[in-house]
């Protein structure tokens, strides 16, 4: 089993979100609810600036969904998308400098069985936790845990120490299913594990336009 090891404390996560992502593979995620407890070795992450990220919800300032995201670092930001799932995010930076980590995928090392029980039956073990939606169904993660403080102690949601990976077994290249900022090689992930997304490049969509 996967040591969990420490609470990541405040400070470790209130780097820049490009330079902070990678850092956090091999970290573990750890989510306490009244059904029990499952933790997620994390393997894939991306990285979401603010103003000068045009594929960030933080882009075009504050609103009610992004708020969490101006917030101090060591926060949960989560919000529903395609109108079925929820993403997690953990805010990095400064206060009222909006940045943060999406975490995509990771591995099960804590609380199979329940984890299995939030995925379909046809879920391979090994992509129990793969992509975003994955990783916040297996972990609970919805709209109560929006804004909820990862690092005070007694958390019901934080992040581990786990073992941090070596530079060599850590790859980067263009985040999935973004059509803004494609160019920017800020999703990260370790080098062979099963969990990682299948890379889809994002598509620019054009209004049809009728046939002559």
């Amino acid at each position: 089993m996967t040591a969990l090891g420490r609470q990541l404390a405040r400070s470790s996560l209130a780097g820049d979100a490009v330079q902070l992502a990678p850092t956090l593979l091999g970290r573990v995620i750890v989510s306490d609810t009244p059904e029990g407890r499952v933790a997620v070795r994390l393997t894939e992450v991306e990285a979401y600036r603010g103003a000068d990220d045009p594929a960030s919800h933080a882009y075009r300032g504050t609103t009610a969904r992004n708020l969490p995201m101006f917030g101090e670092p060591g926060h949960l930001y989560t919000y529903f998308v395609y109108g079925m799932h929820w993403c997690a995010n953990v805010v990095a930076g400064r206060a009222g400098q909006p940045s943060a980590v999406l975490l995509r995928a990771g591995e099960v090392v804590i609380g199979h069985e329940l984890a299995a029980s939030r995925r379909s039956d046809r879920t391979k073990v090994e992509h129990l936790a793969r992509g975003p939606a994955g990783l916040a169904s297996v972990l609970g993660l919805a709209a109560d845990q929006n804004g909820m403080d990862l690092c005070v102690p007694g958390s019901t949601i934080s992040i581990r120490s786990g073992a941090r990976l070596p530079a060599e077994s850590v790859q980067t290249g263009p985040r999935v299913g973004v059509n803004v900022g494609v160019e920017q090689p800020w999703r990260f992930w370790e080098a062979g594990a099963p969990s990682v997304s299948i890379f889809r490049p994002g598509v620019r969509r054009h209004r049809n336009r009728p046939t002559s």
